[in-house]
């Protein structure tokens, strides 16, 4: 037997796998450093190359400690390198010094990465009796490991996507939005991409043998072979206004800002052409009851008189009922009186978990508790189409939006979502949330239309395309016209019913097969 490599090695190793494990998902680097390579690009096939390297270290860990140790460290580097921008959010904008919210996105990033590091040890665990050695042997050994990898991978994704809130930003699913692997994204929505791309990690990882190579290339080839069916069909054309203020978030709330802001989004809205106008997550950055008198019933006057609807996002309620992060709908949608409030809210900057005001006291960030929405919240019916509002990061719980299509004829035929990343700045933040917008374009295969306050501001179709964008951090108005759909697919069929539990199951069922066939 070989000895074990240093454990400094093994990390090293194992952070630069991360990193590239990143860089597949979201290119990091502004394209000033390297104009060849657009901040933001996915590279797919990036992804199985580094989990593969990751999973090779797991073959040849020699300990537990060590097995531990590489899940960890390539973990952390990954989601460290995916979610830097927080940093941002909590310094520039939170107040946090700079030392402090670097410390805070790390933990961050390293409390998160125990999921995979459990993950990788339980893998570790139920291989080790044959070693890698013995893992080259008989074919079955090949696919009922690479099975294993996969299976505990994704479920240490879905455990960090869904527990304690949920915060699956960069989960390596998004890396196949234009890879071959979004055919499959249909059926198995972005945790079933995942798993594939674990699997595909595993089999590069043991060496490829013949058969499970073939079985590889036959998952990467249908693609190309067929095309993907169409679930849902088109219910007519609907022209929009997506809305970009640009609004600076470090003087958001200061009262000439907010008075210019209120007189540019009613100038906009004026001028608008579309049936239905978007205006991003907290345009309006007032209560109700500190809305300028007659500003709202004035919108609603200059919609109607051109037959047109909006959906507004501003914060609503007061201090006896509570708030809402929220989307108003006006104009002269057949939805009388209607208001989306935001279900999936921010910890920390949403709603507060027990025994942190304290660290919401390091930040100066306002409304920092909201009440929650309805999670199957209903349509807004504006021209015959039926508009599924959802606000921010909401479009990160593919599943959590499936709960909408249960009823096929109440179900959106357009997603809507309003976001505001002035957070974040010019980072590659904003790129990452357009690419989970296009993921879940392609699980229900609806378009999304997209109106953010610094980027991106987006038309997509239903097969996950950029129609039309706003540039980045300036201020305009995006006219186009999105296709309505209607019809549900397999994703939208199974995660409505039954949420993420199959995946759940079948993963269950996988490890304690391999468990008891290892342990007779």
């Amino acid at each position: 037997m070989q000895p074990a490599p240093p454990l400094w090695r093994t990390g090293v190793l194992s952070a630069c796998a991360g990193l590239l494990l990143a860089a597949s998902v979201a290119w990091p680097i502004p394209s000033g450093w390297f104009p060849a390579i657009a901040q933001g690009t996915s590279f797919w096939w990036l992804q199985p190359l580094a989990l593969a390297l990751l999973c090779r270290g797991l073959q040849q860990s020699r300990s537990r400690r060590q097995a531990w140790f590489t899940g960890w460290i390539f973990a952390s580097s990954w989601l460290a390198a995916t979610f830097w921008w927080l940093v941002v959010a909590m310094h520039v904008y939170g107040g946090m010094n700079a030392p402090l919210a670097i410390f805070a996105t790390l933990l961050l990033a390293a409390a998160l990465a125990v999921y995979y590091a459990l993950a990788g040890l339980v893998y570790w665990r139920c291989t080790r009796r044959r070693g890698f050695a013995g893992l080259t042997g008989r074919g079955a050994s090949w696919g009922a490991s690479s099975l294993l990898f996969a299976a505990l991978w994704t479920a240490a994704e879905m455990a960090r996507g869904t527990w304690l809130t949920g915060f699956g930003w960069g989960a390596v699913g998004y890396a196949h939005v234009d890879g071959p692997l979004a055919f499959y994204a249909p059926w198995v929505g972005a945790y079933g991409l995942t798993a594939l791309g674990a699997w595909l990690a595993a089999v590069l990882a043991q060496g490829l043998r013949l058969r499970w190579a073939a079985a590889a290339l036959l998952v990467l080839a249908l693609p190309w072979a067929a095309a993907v069916p169409d679930w849902t069909q088109s219910t007519g054309s609907l022209r929009v206004t997506l809305l970009q203020g640009n609004i600076s978030q470090s003087n958001k709330f200061d009262a000439p800002t907010v008075e210019q802001a209120l007189r540019w989004y009613a100038s906009q809205i004026a001028a608008a052409q579309g049936a239905l106008v978007v205006v991003p997550e907290t345009a309006v950055p007032l209560l109700p009851a500190q809305w300028p008198p007659g500003y709202m019933q004035s919108l609603q006057q200059s919609l109607r008189a051109k037959n047109q609807s909006a959906l507004i996002g501003a914060p609503w309620g007061d201090a006896q009922s509570g708030y809402t992060n929220s989307a108003l709908g006006l104009g002269v949608a057949q939805t009388a009186d209607y208001r989306y409030d935001k279900h999936h809210l921010v910890p920390f900057g949403e709603f507060i978990p027990p025994m942190f005001h304290w660290f919401i006291d390091l930040m100066r960030i306002p409304l920092g508790d909201f009440n929650r929405g309805p999670l199957a919240a209903p349509s807004f019916v504006a021209q015959g189409q039926r508009l599924g509002p959802h606000i921010c990061y909401e479009d990160l719980f593919g599943e959590e939006l499936a709960t909408r299509f249960v009823q096929p004829d109440l179900a959106p035929t357009v997603l809507v979502n309003l976001s505001n990343l002035g957070w974040f700045d010019d980072t590659v933040a904003l790129d990452q949330h357009a690419t989970i917008a296009r993921m879940r374009a392609l699980e229900f295969q609806r378009p999304i239309v997209r109106a953010t306050n610094t980027g991106v501001s987006a038309i997509i179709d239903h097969r996950g395309y950029i129609l039309a964008a706003l540039p980045r951090l300036q201020a305009g108005a995006l006219e186009g016209l999105v296709e309505g759909r209607t019809g549900t697919t397999p994703f939208a069929w199974w995660a409505g019913r039954f949420g993420l539990w199959p995946l759940w199951i079948l993963f269950s069922l996988i490890v304690g097969a391999y468990w008891v066939r290892r342990h007779p």
